[in-house]
């Protein structure tokens, strides 16, 4: 274990597989984050000591540079979905991902992976999707090297899309949506993990990657592979644009007036500006393959975290096996 890596937000939904990956291939982890009494459980990855969490906050060069020192690979997956405030676009997607960079370029760190998003464009319609763009350049400037991952929508026990759509099916009669024909090329949490292992050992060669399942759907298309994962069939609504427009609007003054106490967790006008757009691997893209990595299905991984939110739970396929004996 004479080898080590830092992982700004190692504790969330990518960064914790990354972590993992990373004790396994018997390096020393240290995962950065805001509250590391809330991220303990790493440590369970690896032999003691081998996996930590460490205060860090990434506004900040002298915190940054502190959770930096003495790594060989540093890894950037922080993100975050407020327009304003101190977690802001700017502030963690472009300032926070140039701060790391160029401290990482002044600590002599030999490798960095930054995680990105398809999507991510200067000329896109939404601010998010510019942020992301913005961050990649600022990353590139201070250290050239960086390998640069663009997930599509991620899937896996964590996830905040397949979870939240199969509550909204298990609670209410019909499944709203806004513009349902978007295209989605969801990739497994793990498979985006491994490229972040191939990007640090030094495995991928610097620049971007989008990254991509096997299977490209629409929104629709996706919530009813859902929905007959966890048994339960709720119509999907289509929303016009007309009428949810201002009703993210109105959400948004509400979050704005309030200070952000009362957040906008439904819809932000920038993330249905942001739906307006494919989220799919590009045609001349780099992807998962120029990695070495064979991309996992949805239907291997879907019913092994959303059995739960069927009528019967982890019992449906004893139920259902004991219908057919009741039948003979």
């Amino acid at each position: 274990m004479n080898k080590l890596v830092t992982i700004y937000g190692g504790s969330g939904f990518v960064g914790r597989y990354i972590a993992r990956r990373m004790a396994r291939e018997g390096w020393r982890v240290r995962v950065a984050v805001r509250r590391p009494n809330e991220a303990l459980f790493v440590k369970t990855y690896g032999l003691p000591g081998q996996v930590e969490p460490v205060f860090c906050n990434i506004r900040d060069d002298d915190s940054v540079r502190a959770a930096m020192q003495g790594a060989d690979a540093a890894v950037n997956c922080v993100g975050t979905f407020d327009l304003r405030g101190n977690n802001s676009f700017h502030m963690i997607h472009v300032r926070a991902a140039g701060r790391i960079a160029r401290i990482a370029t002044e600590q002599g760190v030999q490798t960095l992976v930054h995680l990105s998003a398809i999507g991510a464009d200067a000329n896109s319609p939404s601010r998010y999707g510019q942020s992301k763009a913005e961050g990649e350049a600022a990353v590139v400037e201070a250290f050239p090297g960086a390998v640069i991952l663009r997930p599509s929508v991620i899937f896996g026990a964590e996830d905040k899309f397949f979870n939240r759509f199969a509550e909204m099916s298990r609670t209410w009669a019909f499944v709203p949506v806004v513009r349902s024909e978007t295209k989605f090329q969801p990739v497994y949490v793990d498979d985006v993990a491994q490229a972040a292992v191939k990007g640090v050992l030094g495995q991928a060669a610097p620049g971007v990657y989008e990254l991509g399942g096997p299977d490209v759907a629409t929104f629709r298309k996706l919530l009813k592979k859902m929905q007959a994962v966890i048994q339960r069939w709720r119509p999907v609504v289509n929303m016009p644009t007309f009428v949810m427009a201002p009703v993210a609007t109105l959400f948004d003054v509400i979050e704005f007036v309030t200070a952000g106490i009362l957040r906008n967790g439904l819809l932000t006008r920038d993330q249905l500006a942001s739906l307006g757009v494919p989220n799919v691997v590009s045609d001349k893209a780099r992807t998962l393959a120029d990695l070495g990595i064979t991309p996992t299905a949805m239907d291997a991984v879907l019913p092994e975290y959303l059995w739960r939110y069927r009528p019967s739970g982890q019992y449906a396929a004893i139920k259902a096996s004991a219908k057919n004996l009741r039948k003979v």
